[in-house]
């Protein structure tokens, strides 16, 4: 089984402080679903392309345990406490 990788790159944050309660909510659905964050914030340099306020990175097991994570009841309800407080590209990408 390969691992996945999901990433999230955000465009534009409104308010830091909702990302914080976004976080707090989502992270625990994350870990039901085996995901470790690797990265979430910190320090970030663009190199290419359009400089992004935040990127985050998390590893599953599977592409499955991803989809079944952002799909979840629980990780859509901390969706919530972000919707139209920040815009962001997610993709999740199958590890070699």
């Amino acid at each position: 089984m390969k691992k996945a990788y999901w990433m999230a790159i955000y465009k534009e944050i409104k308010n830091p402080e909702n990302i914080k309660k976004y976080a707090e909510k989502a992270t625990p659905a994350i870990q039901k679903y085996k995901g470790k964050i690797l990265s979430r914030g910190g320090k970030i340099e663009t190199i290419e392309g359009i400089k992004s306020p935040r990127t985050v990175l998390i590893e599953f097991p599977s592409m499955e345990d991803a989809l079944n994570c952002y799909n979840s009841r629980e990780y859509q309800d901390a969706m919530k406490i972000g919707k139209g407080e920040f815009n962001r590209h997610i993709q999740i990408v199958e590890g070699i």
